[in-house]
């Protein structure tokens, strides 16, 4: 059984593809098409599809379009209201709905061989549900999904029992935790659909002091749902234009609405157990990338875990349309293996890149140490290392390193990346040392998708990656799953007695994460990186020769 998934309709398009009901391919159109989360959510890109990457997905797995048994396309337009029945009056939604009913159409003229009658349309949130729970290594769980929006509604609350989904809850439109959030994004100066993890980084800046005020315009109603009121933000701190400097208000804003959210989560979760009893939360959808409200879910809901989709975001439900169309073909689908699902290079692909490139290269010993040794010396080191990640997150294969011990390091590599200051770095730590160095989000996490606390007597020593307010966004290196990096961490460890390292993306400020290996040269060239490792191979930044 071969089914592919596509997400289109609004933003950050992505196919993937389920094999036997085993996930082996995912991949973001973005990192393809080299366009920031693949295109604008406006209502005349709703067409555009991720030909790109259903492209590659099929020639991965060595499939003809002719050869599928179902493309599962995350979006029902069958379900969709009017503009006035949503409450959103968005006169584009009938230019959204029209595209999606011709999907079929635009997916057989992309994929020649086709057939139109072998797309099925999944309900949106039914897609990420299915990303998560039916992805999750527990097969039974609860799950809630939350995001701006999709057919009519912005959120779903159901369990998963062997598989099949019971829906319990779902809260419609306009009321949407995801697109109050998106409001103020914007009303920040950021863009929204794009930049609302800058909120949450600006937030621990802030202090929650508009709470109270807006404790009665976002509140959960006790019945698995909840109301967002229509909130004037220019109430609590003037409107920014975009790179305008923020404020102490701008700041208490974002930490407000930041406490909120993470309140009514909290109450969302705890309803949620109370109807499943189940162990295990899942979630899904673009609020489920907020680190520090899942850590709240965790510490004050009364589940002993929360599986978070590593591609929480609408890129995850082509995976999630995909596993629940093939379940209801009839497989048995599997957890998906991990986040490494995109593009990879053999040895000789990536030395051929770079012989082309007509740069010098070398192959050493061991490129973990090799890399260790430059980290320890405080340089800069591009990492790019087996198959891409899917999600907005860089978990080791497409990364930028740095030393976590200098204070200096922040201000170093957010100027490399060309990006706020105010923006934290995450570590990368050994998961046998974790513990050790951080309390109060779960070990292990090796998705970077929780906040941890920093050990008191830690934070001078890793200061990099230790955020204003005490706190690190962690990704557990598993010797496992993650040999190499592993391997690397553990010979930068012996160097400095630090068994931590700076992550960041592979990218700089605007441009989608590094994903081939001409991608990996041109930002190498174009940033002030001291070290490109790439599969086996090293390439050094040239020393400037001294002028006369």
């Amino acid at each position: 059984m071969k089914v592919l998934g596509i997400n289109a309709i609004y933003h950050d398009p992505a196919a993937a593809l389920v094999v036997d009901g085993e996930v082996v391919a995912a991949a973001e159109e973005e990192r393809f098409s080299r366009r920031k989360h693949g295109k604008r959510p406006l209502p005349w890109s709703a067409w555009e599809l991720p030909e790109l990457s259903a492209a590659w997905c099929l020639r991965h797995a060595g499939i003809r379009p002719e050869e599928l048994d179902a493309v599962a396309y995350s979006f029902d337009p069958a379900l969709m209201v009017t503009p006035e029945e949503t409450g959103l009056f968005d006169d584009g939604d009938v230019m959204r709905q029209k595209y999606a009913q011709m999907a079929p159409d635009f997916l057989a003229h992309a994929l020649p061989g086709l057939d139109p009658a072998k797309v099925h349309f999944v309900k949106h949130h039914v897609a990420h549900a299915a990303s998560a729970g039916k992805a999750a290594p527990q097969r039974d769980n609860a799950v809630l999904v939350l995001d701006g929006r999709g057919e009519a509604h912005s959120h779903l609350a159901g369990r998963y029992v062997d598989g099949q989904l019971e829906v319990l809850a779902g809260q419609s439109l306009p009321h949407s935790l995801g697109l109050m959030y998106e409001e103020l994004t914007d009303h920040l100066g950021f863009l929204r659909s794009s930049d609302e993890f800058k909120v949450m980084a600006m937030a621990s800046y802030g202090k929650p002091r508009f709470l109270g005020e807006l404790s009665e315009l976002i509140r959960a109603t006790g019945d698995g749902g909840f109301v967002t009121e229509r909130i004037d933000f220019t109430e609590f701190a003037p409107r920014l234009g975009k790179d305008e400097p923020w404020t102490e208000a701008h700041a208490d804003l974002a930490a407000s609405v930041q406490t909120r959210l993470e309140e009514v989560l909290v109450d969302l979760a705890r309803w949620v157990h109370e109807q499943t009893g189940e162990k295990t939360l899942t979630m899904a959808g673009g609020t489920a990338l907020n680190c520090v409200a899942n850590t709240r879910i965790l510490a004050e809901s009364p589940f002993e875990q929360v599986w978070v989709q590593p591609a929480a975001g609408d890129a995850g439900t082509a995976l999630g349309a995909a596993l629940h169309v093939a379940a209801e073909l009839g497989e048995r689908t599997e957890p998906m293996p991990g986040a490494a699902l995109g593009r990879g290079w053999t040895d000789d692909e990536i030395e051929r890149w770079l012989e082309t490139a007509a740069i010098d290269y070398e192959r050493p010993d061991d490129v973990a140490e090799a890399v260790a040794e430059v980290l320890a010396d405080n340089g800069i080191v591009a990492w790019f290392q087996g198959r891409s990640e899917y999600g907005p997150r860089a978990l080791g294969h497409r990364s930028l390193l740095a030393h976590p011990g200098f204070q200096a390091n922040l201000e170093r590599m957010n100027d490399v990346k060309g990006r706020e200051q105010f923006r934290p770095v995450a570590p990368m730590v050994l998961l046998e040392r974790a513990p050790d160095i951080f309390s109060r989000g779960p070990i292990p996490s090796p998705y970077m998708l929780f906040v941890h606390d920093v050990a008191e007597e830690w934070r001078d020593r890793i200061p990099t990656v230790t955020h204003v307010d005490g706190t690190a966004r962690i990704q557990t290196i598993d010797p496992d799953t993650e040999p190499l990096v592993h391997r690397m961490i553990s010979a930068f460890e012996r160097r400095t007695g630090l068994p931590v390292v700076v992550n960041t993306s592979l990218n700089t400020a605007g441009r989608p994460m590094v994903d081939d290996p001409r991608d990996a040269l041109e930002c190498f060239g174009s940033a002030p990186v001291d070290l490109l490792a790439i599969g086996p191979f090293v390439v050094r930044r040239p020393r400037p020769t001294p002028r006369p």
